[in-house]
């Protein structure tokens, strides 16, 4: 009943080393942000995977007003808005995307998509064979793009067909 664990002093800097060690990887992991508001873009695009459309773009919103010219929380917020049937903005945020990185591959896939939702077809292939042109991995992405590449245009009346 009087049995004390005695604590050996000598191991006092090898804890605070192993504390320091688990700030700095959580620090590292969680908190580096090359751009302001990295994290929230993280926070986004794992709320976008999840289907989280409204945390989603609350996430990617903020880091707007943190940087307000942050490529990659533009792309996250049209992704969310073309995800929930808000097409209109969804172009204007890739269309501010591709002003600010005009060789981002995605950002014309996407507008391509866009467009051909809305019967624009002339610019669905201009956007699609930009996006072609910047990245040949694109049609390996199942989606529409790769309705431009196969015969699928029969059995799937979404899809177009780019003439040459």
């Amino acid at each position: 009943m009087g049995n004390k664990i005695k604590f050996d002093k000598k191991a006092i800097p090898y804890l605070i080393g192993l504390l320091v060690l688990i700030g700095f990887l959580i620090y590292w992991r969680q908190g580096v942000e090359k751009i302001p508001g990295d994290v929230n873009v993280r926070a986004g695009n794992y709320r976008l995977e999840d289907g989280l459309y409204d945390e989603a773009a609350k996430q990617f919103s903020e880091a707007l007003q943190k940087s307000p010219d942050h490529v990659m929380a533009r792309l996250g917020l049209a992704t969310t808005y073309m995800q929930t049937g808000r097409d209109t903005e969804a172009l204007q945020e890739l269309n501010l995307v591709i002003e600010l990185k005009p060789d981002l591959a995605a950002a014309f896939a996407n507008s391509g998509i866009l467009y051909n939702r809305s019967g624009q077809h002339a610019k669905t292939h201009a956007d699609y064979r930009k996006a072609l042109a910047m990245d040949s991995e694109i049609p390996y992405d199942p989606g529409v793009i790769w309705c431009f590449l196969t015969t699928m245009a029969e059995t799937r009346p979404h899809c177009v067909i780019i003439a040459d």
